[in-house]
Parts: structure tokens; sequence; C-alpha cells
């Protein structure tokens, strides 16, 4: 593939890539530098695009498998640092945060993989039923359905809860 062709399929999936990867990893500096090494693996294994999904699948693809290798990544500094680190984030998030927004996601972490993806994408991906379904390699309809029923799921939950 040419120089100008993969400046355009980067100009045209870039921004959905971004998102997903913002949805995983809800880390916004992470989800840019997980962008650009997911369009650099694209470029490097091009040749093995089989063209039996939409691009913007094969890449939100790589993007998926790139942030699972981020999570088995091995520790870089002491675990003491990296927990003081992380409650001076969450102390800071805490204020931003509301109770409301608070109880939505440990709902939400209550729900299966799939529909945890799919609610995660639709609320704070903002993205289409139909972006999800090409995501997930499935249809508009099923995405639809799947976070339907995830919300009906977060429902009952927090009706128990109160």
């Amino acid at each position: 593939m040419d120089k100008q062709k993969l400046e355009q399929v980067y100009n045209e999936n870039a921004s959905a890539v971004y998102k997903y990867l913002l949805c995983l990893t809800h880390d916004t500096y992470l989800a840019e530098e997980l962008t650009q090494e997911t369009f650099y693996q694209a470029t490097k294994g091009i040749h093995n695009f089989r063209g039996d999904c939409k691009i913007s699948v094969w890449l939100c693809q790589i993007a998926k498998r790139l942030w699972y290798k981020e999570l088995h990544k091995p520790e870089e500094m002491p675990l003491n640092e990296i927990e003081e680190a992380q409650a001076a984030i969450n102390l800071e998030k805490q204020h931003i945060l509301n109770l409301d927004k608070i109880e939505l996601f440990k709902l939400l972490h209550g729900l299966d993989e799939i529909s945890r993806e799919v609610v995660y994408l639709r609320l704070t991906g903002e993205l289409s039923f139909s972006e999800i379904g090409d995501i997930m390699g499935k249809t508009e309809n099923w995405a639809r359905v799947t976070f339907y029923r995830g919300k009906q799921k977060i429902v009952k939950r927090r009706n128990r809860n109160e």
C-alpha cells in the first residue's frame, strides 16, 4: 500500500481507534500512545490484512491486542511508588466524580465482558451502534440489543442495591 493510501486510512480511522482505546484504558495519554502504536503495527503488517472485514475492525483488533499487551507489562517502578501515585490521582478524581458516576461504573463492572465493553463504548466513547458493531465484528442491531440488555442488567442490580 502506498504512502498516500496509508495516510487516508489513518485520517479515516484514527479517531475511532483512539475512542475505542480511550474506552478500554480510561487514560488519554495511554490511548494516544496506543493509537500511534496501532497504526505503526498496521503499517508493518498491512500485507496481513485479508480484506474479510472493514479495515477499522482490523485496526481495533490490533489496538485491543496492544492494550492487552500493555496490561501484562511488568512493573517498571516499585509497587509502593505506584500505589502512592495512584492514591494521589484517585484523591483528585474523587473530587471530580460524583456518586452517580461511581455507582454506575461499579454496576458496569459487574456485567459480562462483552456487555461491559459495548456499554463503555456507547457511554464513554460516544460511539454509534453501527461503529460499535463494526468494532466488535457484529451488526448494528446486535450492538443495540447488547447495549439494551446490559442497561437492563444495570437497572436490576441498582434496584436490588437500593
